[in-house]
């Protein structure tokens, strides 16, 4: 005898190559039968497998050899049940009248919201830790309340330059005589490096408002010195005016005038 096996649960079922059936099954005819005489048996809530092995005339089957040569019995099953999948689909597929396109686009409209909601709230974190990370790198609350110095006019004599701290750097504050005012504003800008007139770099023509460090390398310039009266930079010879302008030296641009205002008496600079 030969047995053919093949994989599944239900090949085994469906073929086999014998002589001889043991249990007298035999091949018959169909028959119409009345519809009076059938009996409905009502589906039980089993799996596919169980149904179609319990459907199957397969108890009892004994294979045997024979002197004649082997052949193929196949049998016709037709009161095999139709399986059951409902506990497998969804809910709102178990309806026939909803279409297949509808349930398809309210299963991508909830999926589009919950991503869509994912996206801002994803975004708002992001904000949140950029916004965190930068003030972390801004300034703290001493170096804020040294942003802004206030200085009293009143006490600086006219022709005197007083040097003050202001955000680690050193500030010259020179109360000009009229004969400087009117020697600065004299000056052609043609002959100056960097050209600026005295009226650009003084807000009053009295005060002058500078940053000490020379333009050329950092260095501390000197007040009241150099060819011109105003500032000399001893590291490498560079020679200001009085309106802190360069006018001899290594140094390429004028001494820097920092934001200022007068309030009265008091000058606020930052």
């Amino acid at each position: 005898m030969t047995a053919v096996v093949r994989a599944g649960h239900l090949a085994p079922y469906f073929k086999a190559s014998a002589p001889v059936v043991s249990n007298g099954l035999k091949i018959v005819a169909a028959v119409p039968t009345p519809v009076d005489k059938l009996v409905v048996k009502p589906l039980e809530n089993t799996s596919t497998v169980q149904s179609l092995h319990g459907a199957l005339p397969v108890q009892g089957l004994k294979p045997k050899c024979s002197t004649r040569a082997p052949f193929q019995v196949r049998f016709a099953h037709t009161d095999v049940a139709v399986p059951d999948f409902t506990a497998y689909r969804r809910k709102d597929n178990q309806n026939p009248r909803v279409k297949a396109e509808e349930s398809v686009n309210e299963r991508n409209s909830f999926t589009y919201l919950i991503a869509g909601a994912g996206s801002m709230a994803g975004a708002y974190a992001a904000k949140s830790i950029v916004t965190q990370f930068v003030s972390s790198m801004s300034a703290a609350a001493d170096v804020l309340a040294l942003a802004k110095i206030e200085v009293n006019l009143a006490e600086i004599p006219e022709g005197k330059s007083v040097t003050f701290k202001w955000r680690g750097k050193p500030l010259f504050i020179r109360h000009r005589t009229p004969e400087e005012i009117a020697t600065e504003r004299a000056v052609p800008l043609e002959s100056l490096r960097d050209p600026q007139s005295d009226d650009q770099r003084t807000q009053d023509p009295k005060w002058l408002v500078i940053i000490g460090v020379c333009t050329h390398l950092g260095c501390v310039p000197v007040a009241n010195s150099g060819d011109f009266g105003g500032y000399y930079c001893p590291c490498h010879g560079s020679h200001y005016d009085a309106s802190g302008r360069i006018r001899k030296g290594p140094a390429p641009l004028n001494l820097e005038v920092p934001p200022h205002a007068y309030d009265g008496s008091l000058l606020i600079v930052g």
